[in-house]
This record gives structure tokens, C-alpha cells and sequence, in this order.
């Protein structure tokens, strides 16, 4: 079996990977630009994001397999932003309070040869309609640094949700079921051993 590689620095993806008995054999984050294209709709967005992480890092490890993996918050047609300042986080949390948006997460597996297997995983989240003490608590908890839409569902925002509908693991990040079945497809990984 070739080595893994998961093309991310999440400790939430080694985490979930974890979860299922899967150890990367190496760490190594894809450098790319992550800007949508002009009129990019969030699902096409999340699977070339996830696809071309993965190519760039097995265009340097042709001999391994490559996980990677993109998680996308969008309300509509809009692709909210991985929160990287207060006010970021801020107008992400005002536009979910109280609605539904869909969390898309896409996984790509590369495999030696070239060959790639993709899945997409959707899920739907609501958020109560959320006060101001609310908002602001949350943004003093400073979960929502680097977190697609402003939130971390593992966190306090999960008493906040008043549902989903799909996968918990893809919210997190990195969907268990996708995933687990792909490493199962690609060979790498048997469950009865």
C-alpha cells in the first residue's frame, strides 16, 4: 500500500481521521489560492478547492495517496469566509442567526497513477435566532478564528444550532462516511482487519 498523506494542517481532520483508525503516514498542507472565481457556486467551489489540494500535493509525492479536503458554509449562492477578524466572524453569525445554510464538504483521495475518487457531502445546519450578548460571547470565545462561516460546531456554537440535517463529521470538517468509503474503494484501508 502506498504511503497517505493528508493534504491539510487541520488537527480537526487527523482528529476525525482518528476516529475511524486512520493515521496519515505524513502531514502536508497544500499551498493554494483559495479565492471563489467570479460567480463560483459553493459546491463547484469546495470540490476544485478539494480536488486541487490534492493535486498539488501528489504532483510532489507522485508515489503516495493524498486525502485532502475543503469545507464550505454558504447561505444561497454565497460562500461565506473563513473568519479571520472579529468583524468577519461577526457578519457571518448575523447572516446565519435564525436561518438554515448548508455546510458542503469535499474530500479527494489521489491515488499513484493519477487516478482520483471525489465525494460531497452536504448538511444542513440552523442556528437559533441568535442575540446580540449571544453574538458577542461568541466572539469573545475566539472559536470562530479561521472557521469557515464563523463557527466550530465541536464548540459552544453546538448550543446555538437548533439543527442539522447530515453529517456531523463534515461540518467538522472532514465527512467520516465519504471518506471511509473511498479509502475502502482505493484499497487502503480494510475495516475486518
Amino acid at each position: 500500500m502506498p504511503p497517505l498523506i493528508l493534504a491539510s494542517a487541520s488537527p480537526r481532520r487527523q482528529q476525525l481521521l482518528a476516529r475511524i483508525g486512520i493515521t496519515a503516514d505524513a502531514i502536508v498542507p497544500a499551498d493554494i489560492d483559495e479565492t471563489p472565481l467570479k460567480s463560483e457556486l459553493p459546491r463547484v467551489y469546495a470540490q476544485r478547492m478539494a480536488a486541487e489540494k490534492a493535486a498539488v500535493v501528489a504532483a510532489l509525492h507522485p508515489d503516495s495517496a493524498v486525502l485532502s479536503g475543503d469545507t464550505v458554509v454558504a447561505v444561497g449562492r454565497r460562500i461565506l469566509p473563513k473568519a479571520e477578524s472579529e468583524a468577519d466572524a461577526r457578519h457571518c453569525l448575523d447572516l446565519i442567526s435564525g436561518r438554515r445554510h448548508l455546510v458542503l464538504s469535499a474530500v479527494t483521495l489521489s491515488l499513484p497513477g493519477g487516478r482520483s475518487l471525489h465525494r460531497l457531502s452536504e448538511s444542513t445546519v440552523t442556528f437559533k435566532r441568535l442575540h446580540e450578548d449571544e453574538i458577542a460571547a461568541y466572539i469573545a470565545s475566539g472559536e470562530w478564528q479561521g472557521k469557515a462561516g464563523g463557527y466550530a460546531i465541536q464548540g459552544s456554537a453546538e448550543a446555538l444550532i437548533r439543527s442539522i440535517a447530515g453529517s456531523y463529521s463534515g461540518i467538522m470538517g472532514l465527512p467520516l462516511y465519504e471518506t471511509r468509503s473511498m479509502l475502502i474503494t482505493a484499497g487502503l484501508w480494510n475495516p475486518a482487519s
